[in-house]
């Protein structure tokens, strides 16, 4: 099993170098951060120097989307850092949430972001494609390699996910829930005629090493709500009891009124008060070493490849360097 960290660039740009630089001592092969433009520090930028200042770890966005940035843009900027640093980049996209509803626009359809899928992919591995109905090839890219992983939770977005993304990237850490989207992902990909098993599985949530189970959820409750503003999304479109999402993942959000942006991602958010302690034990995953490695144990035996910790929180180096003492060898 891979494992990532994931990060908000949040100033100063240099304490995010500097935890993925601590990362990467601890074994860690990925850096990823959030990418929404208005409410944090531009990531890219910040990339160039976490790629400088680090040997092999590989970063990208969790996630970009189609609608902020125009996509010969965003192949752009990835096959420039692949060519500055040696093809070191991973695209994580999706539909788009707080990046694109703090700017008054709706998350993108899901065909949009199939097409974009491909495009940003062909783009920066030096394929010629269609943007907008103009055939457009970046000359200058030669040996350019660029995964794209798509974050996915409704039936649709996970068919999409396994007909045409090179990874699936599922935002919590609930064995059971996991377990069902993996197959549906898997299960596209076979109808699509693809390998099942060339997609790689990235779980992403917050992990909080430390015995006060009631202090690691408190600053992990924040993850229940950003998660709930998909399943509102979902509900709303598929109705709570479709039967096309399943009610571990639906349940939960009935006492949700709204949701703050200006807190988005962060311990305290009060948008997030609806969220219980079961989902937060649940989504997360909490407590001492050995809690964390039985959870992912459980994960991998699943076919989970990259577990991805959120570490917004109270104890972001404690808890990285936690897991390159007592998890990352374990497994």
């Amino acid at each position: 099993m891979d494992f990532g960290l994931v990060l908000q660039t949040d100033r100063p740009a240099s304490r995010v170098v500097g935890l993925m630089r601590r990362a990467e001592r601890n074994g860690f092969r990925y850096g990823w951060t959030f990418d929404s433009a208005v409410l944090w520090q531009e990531p890219f930028v910040i990339y160039s120097q976490i790629l400088e200042h680090t040997r092999k770890l590989i970063v990208g966005p969790m996630v970009t989307n189609p609608g902020t940035r125009s996509w010969e843009v965003t192949a752009s900027t990835f096959a420039t850092l692949n060519d500055m640093f040696g093809n070191r980049t991973v695209c994580g996209i999706g539909r788009g949430d707080s990046a694109m509803r703090v700017a008054g626009r709706r998350p993108d359809t899901l065909a949009r972001l199939g097409e974009a899928i491909d495009v940003i992919r062909d783009l920066a591995e030096g394929r010629e494609a269609l943007v907008d109905g103009t055939p457009v090839r970046i000359p200058w890219v030669t040996e350019g390699r660029l995964p794209v992983w798509m974050a996915a939770y409704g039936p649709k977005a996970l068919a999409l996910a396994g007909r045409k993304a090179d990874g699936f990237i599922l935002q919590l850490a609930d064995p059971f829930l996991t377990r069902w989207m993996v197959d549906a992902v898997r299960g596209a990909a076979e109808e699509a005629g693809r390998d099942p098993a060339s997609i790689t599985i990235c779980v992403a949530a917050p992990a909080y090493v430390g015995d006060d189970l009631a202090h690691a959820r408190e600053q992990c409750r924040w993850f229940g709500g950003m998660v709930g503003n998909h399943v509102a999304d979902l509900v709303g479109r598929y109705g709570e009891r479709s039967g096309l999402v399943p009610e571990d993942l639906t349940s939960y959000i009935k006492e949700r009124e709204g949701y703050d942006y200006s807190h988005h991602g962060r311990t305290g958010n009060r948008s997030t008060d609806f969220v219980p302690d079961e989902i937060v034990d649940r989504f997360c995953v909490l407590g001492p070493v050995d809690a964390h490695l039985a959870r992912l144990r459980e994960l991998r035996a699943i076919g989970v490849d990259q577990f991805a910790l959120y570490a917004m929180h109270d104890a972001q180096e404690t808890t990285i360097d936690a897991y390159g003492t007592g998890i990352v060898p374990a497994l």
